[in-house]
């Protein structure tokens, strides 16, 4: 039944919500959310929670050149409707040298986290690493603490890259990180380092321990029992025992952030993880974090996506049970094909973020960049605008939600955004926060109620909050958010 009373106070007309008319800086000011807890849905979804006990739901980008981060990327983020940024940072560039801590790329990371602070937005520091580090041409680990045992190597013609992580020469670097001793102290003291230096940010959500994890590698890497065999073994010994050490470098100096682990990637290709769970010594299981990247290896090679391949049922098949048993929530630390603009590629996206609301407290697309035509991965075209086919990544959505969150969608082609929520005591306390981006809504939006009575609507430029004061617990309420033109 339609609710027969709506109070809507709007803070500003609908024209302030076109496109381009809101300055990114008129986003300084806005508070971040702070992380405190979980919270968990009769499915078995785990939810990020604020102090208030509202689910958290967190949709960003990843700043994959953090040494080029300004103000006014961070602030264009925050006017976007955007509410975290996955920041890349590499120990190569932290300890360039052995035992020399660089202060002025730390000092920078405290800037550009002092930027979060001022818009608002939740920052997870992404310890990055590719085809581990600058000794094969990549980044990530120092060259001074690669160590291949003089295997030769040579980089792989041809755009598949990530083929390189199978080259027996990587395959000992990374061995020797997990096992040499000097190695495991050098790499926990960096942790320690650069948790001591953004320790007390607000913006700070927490840390994404090693990207992209791999390691010694034997047998053919395209033979999917291999991969399981190879994944399974990783997991269960030399990445679990690094995860801790590194759990424990953060909490030597931060006893609040969230800590996420990543499985290797091989997960993209249908391998499910085999990583135990984890404890940190503060806050046991209860602040550690799932964040597993989303990406298709035959579109990460050029192709458009097939939606017959089949890709997405195997991923949801195996994303789920590990999270599940541990009680983890999900952030996708990366997804998102490097161009949009074919058939495929464009339902891929459009498929990806329906797939997120079923498992994820949230997702980092990969990446903030500029380009024409949302080239090399960029999320926004060269004028600033969603690239095209990455619209669906711009969509409204809901980051605060004060109740048990339930089905949740977006309908591309008529701008319509949908949340099913079941109340709780938490309803009638706390405001339900939307986020109405203007690259959806370049018109305004209006919010809507069913399912209660009284409910209170505040609409501002780009933003909306709705509570429900006298509603019992055990309602089933859905928001719907449509354009203002229809």
């Amino acid at each position: 039944m339609r609710l027969r009373r709506t109070v809507i106070a709007l803070a500003v007309s609908a024209a302030l919500l076109g496109a381009g008319s809101l300055p990114a800086t008129a986003q300084a000011g806005r508070t971040a959310p702070v992380a405190t807890g979980t919270v968990t849905t009769p499915d078995g979804r785990t939810y990020l929670a604020d102090r208030q006990g509202r689910a958290m739901q967190l949709h960003g980008l990843n700043l994959g050149k953090t040494d080029t981060v300004t103000e006014a990327g961070i602030a264009e983020l925050a006017a976007g409707g955007f509410d975290l940024v996955r920041l890349n940072i590499q120990w190569q560039k932290v300890e360039p040298e052995r035992g020399h801590y660089d202060t002025a790329y730390l000092r920078y990371l405290d800037r550009v986290m002092g930027w979060a602070d001022r818009y608002g937005l939740l920052v997870l520091v992404d310890w990055h690493q590719d085809v581990f580090g600058p000794a094969f041409g990549f980044n990530g680990v120092p060259a001074w603490a690669t160590r291949t045992d003089g295997i030769p190597y040579e980089p792989l013609p041809g755009d598949d890259w990530f083929a390189n992580y199978f080259q027996p020469a990587v395959g000992a670097a990374f061995q020797h990180l997990y096992d040499d001793t000097d190695l495991r102290s050098a790499q926990t003291a960096a942790y320690t380092k650069v948790a001591v230096a953004l320790r007390g940010h607000r913006s700070l959500l927490g840390y994404d321990l090693f990207n992209e994890p791999f390691g010694p590698f034997s047998g053919d890497p395209t033979d999917p029992a291999t991969q399981r065999e190879n994944s399974a073994a990783m997991e269960r010994g030399r990445l679990a025992d690094l995860y801790r050490r590194l759990i424990a470098a953060v909490r030597a100096a931060d006893q609040d952030a969230w800590l996420f682990v990543e499985p290797t990637v091989l997960i993209g290709q249908g391998v499910p993880t085999q990583l135990p769970g984890f404890n940190d010594p503060r806050h046991g299981s209860d602040r550690i974090g799932y964040a597993p990247h989303y990406y298709d290896t035959a579109v990460e090679n050029g192709a458009d996506w097939d939606p017959a391949d089949g890709f997405i049922e195997a991923y949801e098949a195996v994303v789920r049970a590990y999270p599940a048993a541990h009680g983890m929530p999900v952030l996708v630390g990366e997804w998102g094909p490097a161009q949009a603009t074919g058939s495929g590629n464009a339902e891929l996206i459009r498929r990806q973020t329906a797939s997120m609301r079923g498992f994820a407290t949230g997702w980092a697309l990969w990446y903030d960049c500029h380009a024409a035509n949302g080239g090399g991965y960029c999320a926004y075209d060269a004028d600033g605008r969603p690239a095209p086919g990455k619209e669906p990544a711009f969509a409204a959505y809901a980051p605060a939600i004060a109740g048990t969150p339930g089905a949740e969608s977006y309908d591309a082609a008529t701008h319509t955004y949908t949340l099913a929520l079941t109340t709780t005591a938490v309803s009638r306390r706390a405001w339900t926060e939307l986020r109405l981006p203007a690259a959806a809504y370049p018109h305004g939006a209006r919010v809507s109620v069913t399912g209660a009575r009284r409910a209170v609507v505040h609409q501002a430029a780009g933003t909306a909050r709705v509570l429900l004061p006298e509603i019992p617990t055990g309602r089933h309420v859905t928001l719907t958010i449509t354009s203002w033109r229809g």
